[in-house]
């Protein structure tokens, strides 16, 4: 045999390592993706969401509000873009609003929330973080309004993902897209005609008041006029005055002689 010849023959292990690593990886691949599957779809448990419960449970019933941003769903009624939105803003919800003091049991729950939303990551994918603000406005609501809101949020995610563990893979960018041309609509008119209810709401209020003033000036001089006139009718009584035709004609008749 030629050198040539032997050149243009390949041992068997030149190609068969390569294809066993191959397989050996799809083997792996196949092995990650069926328990990411399994975690996803199993990951928040009947537990996390008795645990919400009873942080809202243990909240005071008070008018007070506090400011935070979340999803406008008047805008996003996709419900899988909606609950791919609402997660990252719960998580900085947990980071940055909801606070207890350190080592009570709802700063406890807190914890576990904040780990489970780590872990939940891996089954959600990041859509253009150029779009981060699209659909998202300002809330001014209860703190219970708010644990409610995160709740539903927890809630609804586990339903989704028993269904189909896959389901937040989906690609939302048109869908904040819309949000964001919405978003810039309403900006607009908002400064074509800034904050007409407040100008109305400034303009009637004084306009009230000057009728109300003006009113009451009225009555009150209307009543001041008639006390005046009353004591005046009193005071003279139907009586001839004094020097009148029909005296001056007695006084005469008394003069003349008889």
């Amino acid at each position: 045999m030629t050198a040539r010849g032997a050149a243009g023959r390949c041992p068997p292990t030149t190609w068969l390592g390569p294809l066993l690593l191959l397989l050996a990886c799809l083997l792996v691949s196949s092995v990650a993706t069926k328990e990411v599957s399994e975690n996803c779809s199993h990951m928040i448990g009947n537990g996390h969401l008795l645990f919400l419960q009873q942080l809202i449970d243990s909240q005071m019933e008070t008018s007070c509000q506090i400011s935070f941003e979340f999803v406008d769903q008047e805008q996003l009624d996709d419900p899988v873009c909606y609950l791919k939105k609402a997660f990252l803003l719960v998580q900085d919800i947990m980071e940055d609003t909801m606070r207890f003091k350190d080592n009570t049991p709802n700063a406890k729950v807190i914890v576990q929330l904040q780990e489970l939303s780590l872990r939940l990551k891996s089954c959600f994918t990041m859509d253009y973080e150029e779009q981060d603000k699209a659909c998202v406005r300002t809330f001014h609501e209860t703190p219970l309004q708010l644990l409610e809101k995160i709740k539903n949020v927890f809630n609804e995610t586990k339903n989704l993902l028993k269904k189909d563990w896959n389901v937040f893979s989906k690609n939302c960018n048109n869908s904040f897209a819309k949000c964001s041309s919405h978003g810039h609509e309403r900006q607009h008119k908002e400064a074509s005609d800034p904050q007409l209810p407040g100008f109305v709401f400034r303009l009637l209020v004084p306009s009230i008041i000057l009728v109300l003033l003006a009113v009451g000036g009225l009555l009150f001089y209307r009543r001041r006029r008639r006390s005046h006139r009353e004591p005046q009718m009193v005071d003279s009584p139907m009586e001839q005055p004094e020097g009148s035709l029909l005296t001056q004609e007695e006084d005469r008749q008394e003069e003349l002689p008889v």
